[in-house]
């Protein structure tokens, strides 16, 4: 068992997070001096009045930018370096200076929450100023909606998915709201690239600008960016301008690191009134002392891990006689209850502790935090940068503690059960940040055919009637669906055709089919990513969340950070009425995954094993399990050969390599080699490794079959059954499968990648 202790590793690092004073800019050049008399008057006042002494160089070089260029700007910069600020001030300057007639700028958001904080920090920076600023999101009342559309002016803030909406339904009125549009400003930009929504973002600022005629400039923002090349290109999609990213050199930060392990006892039976140490799982009870008296912040990789840390950090906390300072705040739990864990965070009087998925992830004002703490690893390294971020804001250290446990052993384990693959991985996600500095690259779809079908259906819903021709104008040259040949994008409106999603009219043109109107008439057809049917959750009439799960009559599950017991199911209107309960939880509200891990994170795992470094952040359990591993990795060869044999009848592969080319190498061994050599059957933990059944093979044969993937020439019936249905997107079941296999091969196989493994 892993024995108490606060030490932690500390390193400086330099990221680009500092301050000059206004006015006192020798090393800089003539035209960056004194920013502030630059800026609007109603800003100056704001800036005085919260008592600043300075403009940090990002901002002052990004007011530079936007008073003495034309060009996009991308603003890459640290966790509470000012990048908000950066981008608002001369652009509220600008709007100022010479008003828009409509809208003049709009800040895309990939989460509501994020909308609502800043529109709180805008309307405390506006507060001098006769400019009106909006939100715009499915919790806004209708009633503020109607009065920007009335005269709508000033800065709207929207999701992805509400600026979907206007252009389906609103369509005739989209020049009178964003005609004289200036600015697009979109916060999160590693949030964006690469992902369905971040394409749909490029179609909508495209038709945006061919509706209106308008070219506005684009701003993004981004705390965690590898590759500033590819936000760079993503940033200035179809758009005549280029984009500049300010190099500002960074100063020291301080950062304090530290992983512990444990094995965790499962289930453990504690007497009423019993509040010994002892009595309570040291998982959870290491997690109540690293909190105990600190506002901190836990990251889970699920839902389900969040509720289940904050119902037994509950619990010890009411065995011992302290206060309820617990929350969780997830995409299931109702507004009303994520409002008050944020504001329960950012009360500077009051201690809380909340639990937290990637909602707490974005750039959300927190204001102090003492601890960021996160259970077991994050998928990806940016992840790691973000999480951090959250604290050591202000010039303060920046303090993570990751904690990963596993089962208890029983000594039946087999060989890959016996890694610690989420200790592993925490290490190797934090050294190839200290060591490189290196971030996971974003991967570009070139075959995103479900957002093909969801942009030609909001275009005809949009406009109307369109031939072919038109269609392939308006929608086939949106940035996204550059790689999408005429030839494909013929045979995919013929299949639409074919299942009724579009009609043919006398005339020769296509409208909406019969079988698509209900499906865009929803408001869930807005987004892009997948739909899920979650039954809300009440208890005396008050919402309380929701879950995916149907749990049955008498079952108990967690939400909100407690446990329930159902008291009714209503089917037919999806909604759960419950009572609190004190037994323990019988049943996951959610199903879910890890997110892909790139191939980098495994080899540096593997890495990890082969050397003796004692990494000065662990702690002591975690320091005896890492070295537990390698002596295991060393005895048992594992690193010089990644097949090994279990027993007469099983063996294991371990392929070190990330999410995609494991799915890749999986699907070769089933497809291919399963039947090819008579193997039994084969069980994959993705991306760690695959138990191969032999039956009669011999484990020379599939050695031999692997190390032949270096010359061999696969095609894609090799890696995909003929009977497969490859629905992986929310709209691939109105895409052809041939057009679907193409893209599956494309996006997400690696064939390349394959001929390497061995």
């Amino acid at each position: 068992m892993a024995q108490w202790s606060d030490t932690s590793w500390k390193i400086t690092v330099a990221i680009a997070n500092f301050s000059i004073k206004v006015g006192d800019t020798p090393g800089l050049k003539r035209e960056m001096q004194n920013p502030y008399n630059r800026l609007a008057p109603f800003i100056q006042e704001y800036i005085y009045k919260q008592g600043w002494t300075d403009l940090r160089p990002i901002q002052a070089e990004t007011c530079r930018i936007l008073f003495e260029t034309d060009n996009h700007l991308l603003i890459a910069a640290g966790t509470a370096s000012g990048k908000t600020e950066a981008a608002f001030l001369p652009v509220l300057t600008l709007l100022h200076e010479n008003p828009a007639r409509t809208v003049g700028a709009i800040y895309i958001s990939p989460i509501k929450a994020l909308i609502n904080d800043q529109f709180d920090r805008l309307t405390d920076l506006l507060q001098y100023a006769d400019f009106p600023v909006w939100a715009w999101h499915g919790d806004v009342a209708q009633s503020r909606k109607k009065k920007l559309l009335a005269d709508p002016q000033g800065i709207l803030q929207i999701t992805p998915e509400s600026l979907e909406s206007l252009l389906i339904n609103k369509s005739a009125e989209i020049d009178r709201i964003f005609g004289d549009l200036r600015f697009v400003i979109i916060d999160e930009v590693h949030a964006f690239v690469g992902s369905d929504r971040g394409c749909q973002i490029l179609c909508q600022l495209s038709r945006l600008a061919k509706l209106t005629g308008n070219e506005p400039r684009r701003i993004g923002l981004s705390a965690t960016l590898g590759d500033y090349s590819v936000a760079e290109s993503w940033l200035q999609a179809d758009t005549s301008r280029s984009v500049i990213t300010p190099k500002i050199s960074g100063a020291a930060r301080k950062i304090q690191l530290s992983i512990e392990h444990f094995y965790d006892p499962g289930l453990i039976v504690r007497a009423k009134g019993d509040s010994r140490d002892k009595v309570f799982n040291p998982y959870h009870l290491y997690l109540y002392r690293q909190t105990e008296g600190r506002k901190s912040l836990i990251f889970a990789n699920g839902r389900t891990a969040t509720e289940e840390a904050i119902a037994a950090l509950r619990e010890i906390a009411q065995a011992k006689g302290a206060p309820d300072i617990y929350h969780v705040h997830h995409g299931s739990i109702s507004a009303a209850l994520r409002e008050t864990a944020e504001a329960a965070m950012r009360d500077p009087e009051k201690m809380a502790v909340t639990a937290a998925t990637v909602t707490f992830e974005m750039g959300i004002d927190l204001g102090h935090l003492d601890r960021v703490l996160q259970l077991e690893a994050p998928s990806s390294v940016a992840s790691f940068l973000q999480r951090l971020g959250r604290s050591g804001r202000r010039g303060d250290t920046a303090e993570m503690r990751f904690i990963c446990a596993e089962d208890k052993p029983t000594g039946e384990e087999i060989l890959p059960e016996q890694i610690p693959w989420q200790l592993l991985q925490s290490i190797a996600i934090i050294q190839l940040y200290l060591e490189e500095q290196w971030i996971e690259p974003a991967q570009i779809m070139r075959y995103p055919f479900s957002l093909l079908y969801h942009q030609t259906m909001s275009t005809l819903a949009s406009l109307g009637e369109l031939s072919p021709s038109a269609i392939a104008q308006n929608v086939l040259k949106l940035p996204p669906f550059a790689a999408i040949s005429q030839d494909d994008f013929r045979s995919f409106l013929r299949y639409l055709i074919e299942i009724d999603h579009l009609e043919r009219t006398p005339e020769g043109g296509l409208i909406v089919g019969i079988a698509a109107e209900r499906l865009i008439n929803n408001f869930k057809f807005y987004a892009i990513f997948p739909d899920t049917e979650e039954y809300l959750v009440k208890h005396k009439g008050k919402a309380i969340g929701s879950i995916i799960v149907p749990p049955m009559e008498g079952d108990r599950f967690s939400l909100a950070g407690q446990t329930w017991e159902v008291i009714e199911v209503n089917a037919k209107k999806k909604v759960i009425v419950v009572e609190p309960s004190k037994k323990s939880v019988t049943s996951s509200s959610w199903r879910g995954n890890t997110g892909e891990i790139h191939s980098r994170v495994l080899q540096r795992m593997k890495q990890v094993l082969q050397e003796t470094t004692i990494y000065s952040y662990l702690q002591p359990g975690a320091k005896q399990r890492l070295q537990d591993a390698r002596e295991l990795a060393k005895s048992t060869g594992l690193l010089q050969n990644p097949i090994q044999v279990l027993d007469e009848e099983f063996c294991c592969i371990f392929p070190w390599i990330g999410t995609i080319a494991f799915r890749t190498s999986e699907r070769f061994l089933r497809f291919y080699v399963k039947d090819a050599l008579g193997l039994k059957s084969l069980r994959a933990r993705s991306p760690y490794f695959i138990t191969v059944r032999l039956g009669k093979c011999k484990v020379e044969s599939l050695e031999n079959e692997l190390r032949s993937l270096s010359h061999r020439r696969l095609s894609a019936e090799d890696l995909i059954n003929a009977e497969e249905i490859l629905k992986l997107q929310k709209y691939d079941e109105f895409i052809s499968p041939e057009l679907l296999r193409k893209s599956f091969v494309e996006d997400y196989l690696d064939l390349e990648g394959l001929r390497h493994l061995f």
